[in-house]
């Protein structure tokens, strides 16, 4: 490879040529990929008479450009290292014996260099700067020639497109002209994206062959593969390119051991700026990653040109969820508005509020808490009603069978997703996409290459027994064992989080209920329930965050061997901490608070003299809605906005702090004025993956679905937190992150199968909420089986059993009680018989009666709402009829189009054949004709010497 080596004291011959911020030195040359590093020179001592020191390593001062020649290259890295070394014999110059910082540098940069050349010997170009600093930054640019681009291409089997394009039929009838109505209407959301050609007109793909280059439609060379193809393609060749220093595996090992600092695409440009230099990342920024434009649609295939398939699939299925929630917004302010409406003639909230009725109730606690009247709950009972009311039960089933139609089979949301996956797919080109053979993580190489030296296998030549060699369950059994017994105590320290918030209400109310001061007595439920909910919400996302730390050291320990082996275990321990440390307090309450509270004189105690805590009289559905929206609006606010937007920025500050700290304040005689597009793609923020992102929808997910009986604007409160958090996403990958790499997925992978468990555990969980939690079965006993003319009138009382104060413990009862003498029967909610009965206290057929309804709808809204599901996956293919209509037409097109290139390709062989024959047919008769004339003139200069009388011809 022929190296230019431009010295850098030589400021004409770099100055002539000003590079692009996208391009080589010499402007034509794209820059593919970049590689930074970190660098730190080492001087040389010299003796006291040296006038000026010199630095040892000539190559600092150099900038190696690679253009892609043969040959020369080698025999000037020779030259160079000779020309070093001599001047290291040099006299007067005193080599400095290399400390341990300087040999691990020395280390880090000769495995560049080999890095570097074995890039090189690969078919990539790369250039590279002068290092004029003592230490500093340094950048190697890629560049991928034709050559590579076009074999890669065929190895990695790429779709490109090729020169037949036909046209995509659409359904006609109803459905065509609604869909023309759909799209006028929405004509002014639809984002000012560029459209490739005409829209009912797709180009056919076919996996690139260099073989079958005629069948491509390849008008210039340097525009076939976009950005992102050539980025993709570069960074294959990158995490295969190994070194033999430390036996390193690719450009992930290198990073893994500090040679390399990052790797990365580059954007496309700058996104804002006053020049007229339109560019894909600066359309995305205008039209899709501002607030401004918060209510038009994405553009969804511009974004999966720009960043790749998987992030596209991300915002795709993030756009579908948030118009889901449209819908279901719609029905839970339905809900809410008709509690409101009908909170006034709701039966048993004028019976609980009216003073008349003197339901005198048993004191909520030992000694201190007196009898009080039931009237003096009537606003917790009415706000209860506008959550709990028949219509909670419609929204229920809306919601269950709304999941349906979105996720897996189970699901109807699953399948709307399903559906737009294949279309997406069959746009995209990514139907019949084969799995990618992943290369090994550098953690699993690291391993398994100290269990080849424990062995002292390492040194053997067979490559099949080095493919045979793998780690087994043996190896990773101290990591499994640690994952089993960590994430075990995980899910105890959540559960003791809740029992230490549980203790704390218990506590609370108790010392509150001895105050003096009638406000504070009077609110105390009020108080212990906020407050709780604000710790509980602090102890989430403190947790939250210690859990993905712990979920990701756990999966290291692990060493799974490949990235996504990898991510998929990382997701599904990570959601399994957050699962419980999200729903945990919220399950409590819906299902556990309030049960297990005994009776009067037969009370259960947490700690001597703690009672447990009951539910409000008008039952644990507010508090649980309370619980519910604090949660699930703190972690939306403070979780996925405020440390969305505050930890990068952060972060940024602290790496350019960090850097400026780090480099001497010198002058870098190589630096422009103006930064370049890989200077600043470096300040960026890595990215990390798209983990987070999924994880706290699917969080938000289960807020929407789980618990939505208790809390019917929960899909509002989504609907309104996905708006923006469209747009900051998008801001965020922009603006703040460097370019990830692109990424062929064709669905959503494991986070698919998530979204249909939490589909169908909802289904469950809303039936229990609706039948154990609230109101809702005990009031439907009572209208049709005990109220004697149908209506709710009698209902309080008939939900309220008797006690006899005198059944009281000893030292239980009101201390200083003005009504100790008036009260001979306190009244508590439960189905108890009376205590002038035989079985006195017991429980009443009633409840028996009410607790058989309450299993039966369970087990009968489930097994409505599964059948439905599985009639609506029945009647609602997964792939679209168009879909897989074009698919066939497509795979028929693809053969006639090959057969239609081969034919004219035989055709042109035979024109050629012939013209080459009649080629052979005229130069032979020219040879003839050439031959007779010579024979001619032979004949007649003979014939001046021989008889006349001769008839021979000579020939």
């Amino acid at each position: 490879v022929i190296n230019n080596y431009l010295d850098g004291t030589q400021k004409g011959a770099t100055d002539q040529v000003s590079p692009s911020c996208m391009h080589f030195r010499d402007s034509r040359r794209k820059v593919d990929y970049v590689l930074a590093y970190h660098y730190r020179k080492r001087l040389s001592q010299q003796p006291p008479n040296a006038s000026s020191p010199e630095p040892t390593h000539r190559s600092a001062s150099t900038a190696l450009v690679s253009n892609g020649g043969t040959g020369k290259g080698h025999v000037e890295l020779q030259q160079q290292d000779s020309g070093l070394h001599a001047e290291r014999e040099q006299p007067g110059l005193e080599v400095m014996e290399l400390g341990p910082l300087d040999a691990l540098e020395e280390e880090k940069r000769l495995q560049r260099e080999e890095y570097e050349r074995n890039l090189v010997e690969a078919g990539l170009e790369i250039e590279k700067d002068p290092e004029n600093k003592s230490q500093g930054l340094g950048f190697v640019r890629i560049h991928a020639p034709w050559q590579v681009l076009s074999r890669e291409a065929e190895l990695l089997k790429i779709k490109m497109p090729t020169k037949k394009m036909y046209e995509i039929t659409e359904e006609g009838g109803i459905l065509k002209k609604l869909n023309e109505i759909w799209c006028k209407l929405t004509q002014p959301l639809q984002p000012q994206v560029p459209q490739q050609g005409n829209t009912n007109m797709k180009i056919l793909s076919y996996p690139f062959s260099r073989e079958k280059i005629y069948l491509y439609n390849i008008k210039d060379k340097d525009t076939f593969f976009d950005n992102a193809t050539r980025s993709r393609i570069v960074r294959e060749i990158l995490k295969r390119t190994s070194t033999k220093a430390r036996n390193s595996m690719g450009i992930s090992t290198l990073i893994a051991n500090n040679v390399y600092e990052a790797a990365y695409p580059l954007h496309d440009g700058e996104y804002e700026g006053q020049n007229d230099d339109m560019n894909e990342r600066k359309l995305l920024y205008r039209e899709w990653a501002r607030y401004g434009v918060v209510y038009k649609f994405q553009p969804i295939d511009l974004i999966r040109k720009y960043f790749g398939e998987k992030i596209g699939l991300y915002f795709a299925w993030l756009g579908l969820y948030t118009e889901f929630l449209i819908p279901s917004s719609v029905v839970g302010i339905i809900v809410f508005l008709y509690g409101c409406i009908t909170i006034e003639s709701d039966i048993p909230s004028k019976e609980m509020c009216d003073q008349r009725n003197a339901f005198t109730m048993c004191p909520l606690c030992d000694k201190f808490c007196d009898y009080w009247n039931l009237s003096s709950a009537c606003a917790t009972a009415r706000a209860s009603h506008l959550f709990d009311n028949p219509a909670t039960v419609f929204f229920s089933i809306f919601m269950a069978l709304w999941e349906c139609f979105i996720f897996f089979k189970a699901t109807m949301f699953l399948e709307q997703w399903k559906r737009l996956q294949m279309r997406l797919s069959y746009f995209w080109d990514l139907t019949g996409l084969e799995e990618e053979e992943e290369h090994p993580r550098p953690e699993y190489e690291t391993k398994l290459l100290q269990k080849k030296l424990k062995n002292g296998n390492i040194t053997t030549e067979n490559s099949n027994q080095d493919e045979k060699e793998k780690l087994t369950w043996s190896d990773r059994m101290p990591g499994y064992a640690a994952n089993f017994g960590l994430i075990l105590f995980m899910i105890t320290m959540t559960f003791s989080a809740v029992f230490g918030v549980i203790v704390y209400r218990i506590t609370t109310a108790a010392a509150l209920s001895f105050s003096s001061s009638e406000t504070t007595r009077s609110n105390v439920r009020v108080t212990v329930t906020a407050t709780a909910v604000i710790i509980n919400l602090v102890v989430i996302l403190i947790l939250d965050e210690i859990y993905g730390a712990v979920a990701k050291w756990l999966t290291e320990i692990e060493v799974p061997k490949t990235e996504k082996t990898f991510e998929e275990r990382l997701i599904l321990k990570a959601f399994l901490l957050k699962f419980v440390n999200s729903y945990a307090p919220i399950f409590y309450v819906a299902f556990f608070k309030g049960r297990f509270v005994g009776r009067p004189g037969h009370y259960v105690y947490v700690f001597d003299g703690y009672r447990m805590e009951e539910c409000a009289p008008g039952g644990c559905l507010m508090e649980l809605c309370i619980q519910l929206s604090i949660i699930m609006l703190g972690k939306q606010l403070i979780q996925n906005n405020l440390f969305e937007i505050g930890i990068p920025k952060l972060k940024k500050l602290f790496r350019k702090l960090k850097d400026e700290r780090t480099e001497p304040k010198e002058m870098d005689t190589n630096q422009s004025k103006n930064p370049q597009q890989w200077e600043l793609d470096y300040i960026l923020e890595p990215f990390t993956g798209l983990t987070p992102e999924y994880m706290e929808m699917i969080i938000q997910f289960g807020f929407v679905t789980l618990f939505v009986a208790s809390f019917p604007l929960a899909p509002l409160f989504a609907l309104l937190n996905n708006i923006i958090e469209v747009r900051l996403d998008a801001k965020k990958f922009v603006t703040e992150l460097r370019r990830p790499d692109r990424v062929r997925e064709k669905d959503i992978g494991i986070w698919y199968n998530i979204l249909s468990g939490i589909g169908k555990l909802s289904v469950i969980i809303n039936a229990f909420v609706i039948a154990v939690t609230s109101d809702f079965i005990p009031r439907l006993m009572y209208q049709y089986a005990y109220s004697q003319n149908g209506t709710m009138h009698g209902f309080i009382n008939h939900t309220l059993s008797y006690f006899n104060v005198s059944h009281l413990k000893a030292g239980t009862q009101p201390e200083n009680s003005p009504f100790a003498e008036d009260v001979l029967y306190c009244r508590f909610k439960d189905y108890r018989e009376p205590p002038w009965s035989q079985n006195q206290y017991e429980f009443s057929k009633q409840y028996w009666a009410v607790l058989s309804a309450r299993l039966a709808f369970v087990i009968l809204f489930q097994n409505l709402v599964m059948f439905l599901s599985v009639l609506v996956d029945w009647m609602i293919p997964d792939i679209p009829k168009d879909i897989s209509e074009q698919i066939k037409k497509e795979k028929s097109m693809l053969v006639d189009f090959f057969l239609k290139e081969e034919h004219e390709k035989l055709k042109l062989i035979e024109s050629f054949l012939i013209r080459d024959k009649q080629k052979d047919k005229s130069e032979t008769k020219g040879e003839r004709l050439r031959a007779a004339s010579f024979c001619q003139l032979n004949r007649s200069r003979k014939e001046s010497f021989t008889s006349f009388s001769s008839q021979h011809t000579e020939v």
